[in-house]
């Protein structure tokens, strides 16, 4: 059987691009879905719906995909959101939003599949960050926002203190605005030309799982394109 990758956030616009990247490379995908997403269809893809704030869904889900023989090369946690507002405009309730939304989806899932690696001899976890937590001169517009990716940061680094000796590492990939209708609507007098694309960000997440990529570690990967 071939190697297989744990993905949340399939379904949407980066995950869209880098499930068909990925199913180019011959992997098999297992999926995580809500019960209102409509999965792909390819026999490389499993779906299963699982509500990625429950702790004990998420065990399962790695569990399942363990048990059933799969080798799992990697988890893919892509799940997230945004919303604009200073710090002056930001309230507690927001920041928790944004800290469920951003970091519990992404924990939940690394938790159950850090301790598979720890048992299996390795593994790779590719996180999303965002550039608004790395440059406060843009987060000072979104600080819910930014306060809720700079935990992912910081996951990443106690993944890869965590795995040191044991072959388990993360990585962040840090996109810049990317370029999807929905962006393109709400920003329509921006230069598109300079916003990266899904298909560029999916060409970045399959190299780093393979090939010369994979000998990368604690790489916090900037996709900005020329934005």
């Amino acid at each position: 059987m071939g190697k297989s990758i744990i993905m949340t956030g399939a379904t949407g616009n980066l995950g869209s691009a880098v499930t068909k990247r990925l199913l180019a490379e011959g992997y098999k995908l297992h999926i995580t879905i809500t019960p209102t997403d409509t999965a792909p269809r390819s026999s490389g893809i499993t779906a299963k719906v699982v509500d990625l704030f429950n702790e004990h869904e998420c065990a399962v889900m790695v569990e399942e995909v363990a048990d059933a023989g799969s080798d799992i090369a990697a988890g893919i946690f892509l799940v997230g959101g945004f919303a604009m507002g200073s710090l002056t405009e930001t309230t507690i309730s927001g920041i928790d939003a944004m800290i469920r939304l951003n970091f519990y989806t992404a924990f939940a899932m690394v938790k159950p599949l850090f301790e598979h690696f720890e048992k299996k001899g390795g593994g790779h976890i590719i996180l999303i960050g965002a550039r608004p937590a790395l440059k406060p001169k843009q987060g000072k517009h979104a600080a819910a926002y930014a306060l809720s990716k700079s935990l992912i940061f910081h996951l990443a680094e106690l993944i890869n203190e965590s795995g040191k000796d044991k072959n388990i590492k993360a990585t962040v990939i840090v996109p810049s605005t990317i370029d999807t209708t929905a962006n393109r609507l709400s920003m329509p007098n921006a230069d598109h030309n300079k916003w990266v694309s899904a298909e560029s960000i999916a060409e970045v997440i399959a190299f780093t799982i393979a090939g010369s990529g994979a000998a990368l570690r604690e790489s916090v990967l900037k996709v900005y394109g020329e934005s």
